[in-house]
């Protein structure tokens, strides 16, 4: 059995999904498809989610957006006059309305979660529909039902034992041979949506692989294998043709977009090798994520991450950043989902880098302005280098203007802004 992983810009329109099945009708092995929410439909979930919960009057022209963009691809695919997709289709729109029209609760995370999967909802009611068109069997399966977390809304924990007996009665095999499910998003055993991250589509397509014992992961981009850089920002990129598990964990974990950060543990707890291939130019090999016994010798590795916040926090009695007020601040950064990408500090200051998120920025701030004077930065970019050289880093860095500046044996690591 293998896993295929279909991401966001692989299913950003019609032509999109008219190749996914190209790659998918050559299968004949046993076969589960992850698919993400189309093209940027997250990010636009996130604007309509920020504005439901912040009550700014721009809900009913974000969800009109989401709609507009949906119903592009769903002419190019079945025409105007198929009613079977547009009522599954008008069904999901029901339900979101419906959230959107009711007083949003006290807690963020719960309302973004409940909002933000309708991207991958409709994303796989549209493939699904589409491929069954086509003369597919295909079986949809909604990942809530199987898929079982903690209550801990945007970053959830996925309870494995549960999961996987669920997953084993869903994923049987019996009578069909492909399956199509939604990455991403997950359930509680109380029937409410929970995320596991952003990106954590490429995780849902791990964890089904490890419990249902995968033969193999696929994940099809736009790029031709796993890159030294994001060929979108930096030239002269080159394919990294296969990588290590522990490679991998470390370059997801400094923000390469390739891998989510989850993924990799997973596969390697049972040894599943994760392919990375172009959906583009699917006859070519890609990359291959493995345990490898050979120590490889692997080029400056490139991963810029833009929209970054930098504060820097200082105790307004002076005392020391020790150990408690640490603990206190990593406790209030847990309690808004935010993920450390970058911190450092010194004997009464603590500086940290995290992903911007607007729509909580005003609370997270004045909490910590109870017991700290707060500097921040905003839009700036993370840049990490991995195998770096000093020409490399003279080369990306020369003409910016750095804030913070970190170094070990591989890693060099800097926040910086464009002069």
């Amino acid at each position: 059995m293998n896993v295929y992983k279909f991401g966001g810009a692989s299913v950003k329109d019609a032509e999109g999904v008219k190749n996914l099945f190209k790659i998918i009708n050559t299968q004949r092995e046993n076969l589960i498809i992850v698919v993400s929410a189309m093209g940027k439909m997250t990010d636009a979930l996130e604007i309509l989610c920020n504005s439901y919960y912040g009550k700014t009057g721009e809900t009913a022209q974000a969800f009109q957006n989401i709609k507009d963009f949906h119903e592009q691809i769903i002419r190019d695919l079945f025409g105007a006059a198929d009613q079977d997709i547009r009522s599954r289709i008008e069904a999901l729109y029901e339900e979101l309305e419906t959230i959107l029209n009711s007083e949003p609760s006290l807690c963020y995370d719960y309302e973004y979660d409940r909002i933000i999967c309708f991207g991958e909802l409709l994303s796989t009611t549209i493939v699904s529909t589409y491929l069954e068109k086509q003369g597919r069997k295909v079986k949809f399966i909604d990942i809530r039902k199987c898929l079982i977390t903690d209550q801990n809304y945007r970053n959830a924990c996925v309870n494995p034992d549960l999961s996987a007996q669920l997953c084993r009665k869903t994923f049987t095999f019996q009578d069909t041979f492909m399956y199509i499910t939604q990455g991403f998003i997950a359930g509680t055993t109380t029937n409410q949506t929970t995320t596991l991250g952003r990106e954590g589509s490429d995780y849902t397509a791990a964890i089904l692989a490890n419990m249902l014992n995968a033969e193999d992961v696929t994940i099809w981009k736009d790029v031709p294998g796993i890159m030294n850089a994001d060929p979108k920002l930096y030239e002269n990129t080159e394919i990294i043709s296969k990588l290590s598990y522990k490679e991998a964990i470390e370059l997801s974990n400094c923000g390469a977009k390739v891998i989510h950060p989850k993924t990799i543990k997973p596969l390697q707890n049972k040894g599943i090798p994760l392919y990375v291939r172009s959906f583009l130019y699917p006859e070519s090999h890609g990359s291959v994520i493995r345990e490898l016994d050979e120590k490889l010798k692997l080029p400056p590795i490139y991963i810029d991450k833009g929209d970054q916040l930098l504060l820097t926090l200082s105790p307004r009695d002076f005392s020391f950043i020790a150990e408690e007020k640490l603990s206190r601040i990593f406790a209030t950064l847990a309690k808004y989902r935010l993920r450390l990408n970058l911190m450092q500090n010194s004997a009464i200051t603590f500086s940290f880098c995290i992903d911007n998120n607007e729509a909580i920025f005003e609370n997270f701030i004045n909490e910590l302005h109870d017991e700290y004077e707060v500097l921040y930065n905003k839009n700036v970019r993370l840049l990490t280098i991995r195998h770096y050289n000093e020409e490399v880093i003279e080369r990306l860095t020369h003409d910016k203007h750095i804030l913070v500046e970190q170094r070990s044996r591989l890693t060099a690591r800097f926040v910086v802004s464009d002069n």
